[in-house]
């Protein structure tokens, strides 16, 4: 494994979107993105995801260029056609709108239809942290996981995202797919040729599937399934896995007529690829409306600091609060840099060859 500084990568990555027709200020959104998710220990959706948008760009079912039509905007709330422009920047403006209007009515939402991959939620909901707010953020995604009692992939991943502002050295940001894993981190395993955990998916037959290059075959296929939190049972909670990301789905479809469930396999009715047509929704909260921010943020801490200085389970050496993770990961990997793994290298050198840049040198 190489690590590569956090600048250098940025900058590559950068640069790669611009050469594939990203005009350059929504270049630098994506980029600023991506990394942030590296920089997080979030390496299913950082540099690792970079090719997967240069195909999709190439085959023709995202557009660089990014048009956003506003089809409803009302006082607090709007309604946006991202018309299958960057995910990345389409969710940068969105939650960017929505802390605007939040600022004026105390509530800001804005629904999201016909858009792409936008990357890691957190991203966005710390953007209403920092704007001393709180910021929940959902996305659908292409179907992999089955409902409870089920076993064909309907649902997407269907993450759901909440930030809050605390008096510690980060926020508090809870960031996770509503199945036991993401595809994203299946992608991982691939490029590690790790097998996938038993537990996670299943085929069509109910039975655990666990080779991992196979596993993400047989999910565009649609004869594998990821598994809701909680597993394939009620009795160990897999309904409420089950029933978050059906609420996903209605928050990211139904509010902005958008597509849900099969219709966002990506294909059309030959099956031949097209775009996703991804729904998002983001809400701001100004915190001002209700208390006063510091009183807020130190309730939050101290809600999180009880949490980190209760009794710990037996063998266990410590308790986290979301977010806490991810910022000790932030420190080391802008001292240390970006892992590469060999997997992953050859996607970046592929890219570096088929665009003519020669920004990152593996052999140093």
């Amino acid at each position: 494994m190489k690590r590569l500084p956090v600048e250098t990568l940025k900058a590559f990555m950068e640069e790669v979107f611009v050469r594939i027709g990203v005009p350059a200020g929504d270049a630098r959104i994506c980029s600023n993105i991506l990394i942030a998710s590296d920089l997080r220990g979030i390496e299913s959706h950082g540099i690792g995801r970079l090719k997967m948008y240069y195909d999709r760009i190439k085959a023709g079912i995202q557009k660089p260029v990014t048009e956003i039509s506003v089809i409803r905007d009302k006082y607090a709330t709007a309604v946006w056609d991202g018309n299958h422009g960057m995910g990345h920047v389409i969710g940068f403006k969105a939650m960017q709108t929505a802390i605007d209007k939040a600022r004026q009515y105390g509530l800001g939402a804005i629904a999201v239809r016909n858009s792409t991959h936008f990357g890691i939620c957190g991203y966005y909901a710390d953007m209403a942290c920092q704007a001393d707010m709180i910021g929940l953020n959902f996305t659908n995604a292409r179907p992999s996981v089955c409902p409870t009692h089920g076993v064909e992939p309907l649902l997407g991943t269907n993450p759901i995202c909440f930030g809050a502002p605390t008096d510690l050295e980060f926020p508090f940001i809870y960031d996770a797919a509503t199945s036991i894993s993401q595809r994203g981190k299946i992608e991982q395993y691939a490029r590690e040729e790790k097998p996938t955990p038993q537990g996670w998916a299943i085929d069509l037959e109910g039975n655990p599937h666990t080779d991992t290059k196979r596993l993400l075959v047989d999910l565009v296929k649609q004869t594998a399934s990821l598994v809701p939190i909680g597993g394939t049972e009620e009795l160990s909670g897999g309904h409420k896995g089950y029933g978050l990301s059906a609420m996903v789905e209605i928050l990211c479809a139904a509010l902005q007529q958008g597509s849900f469930l099969n219709q966002l396999l990506g294909q059309d009715d030959s099956g031949k690829p097209a775009p996703y047509k991804l729904g998002h929704f983001f809400l701001a909260v100004n915190i001002d409306f209700f208390t006063e921010i510091e009183n807020f943020k130190k309730t939050c801490g101290s809600i999180c600091r009880e949490l980190q200085h209760s009794r710990l389970f037996p063998g266990r050496e410590r308790i986290w609060v979301a977010g806490e993770k991810e910022y000790e990961k932030q420190l080391e990997v802008q001292k240390l840099g970006v892992p590469i793994i060999p997997n992953l290298q050859r996607d970046i050198e592929f890219m570096q060859n088929e665009l003519q840049l020669d920004m990152l040198n593996f052999e140093k």
